[in-house]
């Protein structure tokens, strides 16, 4: 009687111990100053020109028929071309300041970086056409970049990576928000709402799935005070939307997090940063605040801004009519990089 007793308190102890190894998370871990790839997904805010990609829309590919996927080879020759039209901003963006990678004029091959970028942004892109309608037909919305990174870089680069020195990117909304901002037929909080669980849904579960655990996301700058909005007595889209988009974005992470503890999420509030910063300019540099150069897509107005009745482009916080100046990405770089060194965990 005994030994059965001992045997099933055995088999008990077995159970309880299977038990505990098939429910254990590992916790995130996460270290900006050991992180070695930034893989980025967004808009304009974020792309990066490549010399396999859709001119001045993309590192590489587009939505056109036969330019979606691409080979290793062309994936690994492809580099980051740095000129005037290599980003939206007339200059190097928030994620080439951030990894150093790109930053010289000319070509520069993502695994040659000390961080290496393979940035899958693609300008114009809204989140899904789900929700909103392409801009052009070339357009990749964000479900499908990340789609596109999944079924064609992931088995070229991302199975080598140590995926814990791994940083997957998201700052995405500014067309969401702008081709939405005039509809009269939608709540807009609930329409935010679902174009967010699209993101988190659609992209960012795949991308977890499949091994990356450290996730960066990034809310809406300041799209009430573009140059237009300022002189608008009603302003779209306005800061309360803005700040739906934002507090939508928040509980997703949130919600994100709490049912993936292996996971590290941060949510960088580049609103209250950029609003901070325009409240504030002369700190960071900036004399223009409400306007941008009417020429701002001439070259030679980088060498004699004068003869085009502007200032030096580092002057404004506005590149154009929708996009901040690449002084300003490299303003909000400093103090992202800070907020990143902060999250280690």
């Amino acid at each position: 009687m005994a030994a059965r007793r001992f045997l099933s308190f055995l088999y008990v102890i077995g159970l309880v111990g299977k038990h505990v190894k098939a429910t254990y998370t590992s916790k995130p871990h996460f270290k900006w100053e050991d992180t070695k790839y930034l893989i980025a997904f967004g808009d304009s805010y974020t792309f990066v020109q490549g010399t396999a990609g859709y001119p001045q829309y993309s590192f590489i590919g587009s939505y056109l028929p036969g330019q979606f996927g691409f080979s290793p080879r062309k994936l690994l020759s492809n580099g980051i071309v740095q000129n005037f039209t290599g980003t939206a901003q007339g200059g190097p963006n928030w994620v080439e300041y951030l990894t150093g990678c790109g930053l010289e004029p000319g070509k520069t091959l993502p695994r040659d970086c000390a961080v290496q970028l393979w940035d899958f942004a693609f300008a114009g892109a809204d989140v899904s056409l789900q929700h909103l309608p392409h801009h052009h037909p070339f357009t990749v919305p964000l479900v499908n970049q990340t789609q596109q990174y999944l079924t064609w870089a992931e088995p070229v680069i991302g199975k080598k990576m140590d995926k814990s020195k791994a940083l997957v990117a998201f700052w995405i909304g500014v067309n969401d928000i702008n081709d939405s901002s005039k509809f009269t037929n939608v709540s807009f909080p609930a329409f935010y709402n679902d174009i967010i669980n699209t993101i988190f849904t659609q992209s960012v579960r795949p991308m977890y799935e499949i091994g990356y655990k450290n996730f960066l996301f990034v809310n809406l700058p300041p799209l009430d005070r573009t140059a237009a909005n300022v002189v608008s007595e009603s302003p779209r889209p306005n800061s309360t939307m803005i700040d739906w988009w934002g507090n939508s974005l928040a509980r997703h992470n949130e919600m994100f997090a709490a049912k993936h503890k292996d996971a590290k999420t941060m949510l960088y509030d580049a609103n209250k940063f950029l609003n901070g910063v325009l409240d504030n300019p002369g700190k960071y540099g900036i004399k223009n605040t409400t306007s941008y150069c009417q020429d701002f897509a001439d070259p030679d107005v980088l060498e004699r801004p004068e003869l085009h009745g502007c200032l030096p482009l580092d002057d404004y916080f506005w590149y154009n009519a929708g996009h901040m100046s690449s002084h300003t990405h490299k303003v909000m770089t400093r103090n992202m990089e800070n907020f990143l060194r902060k999250q280690t965990t």
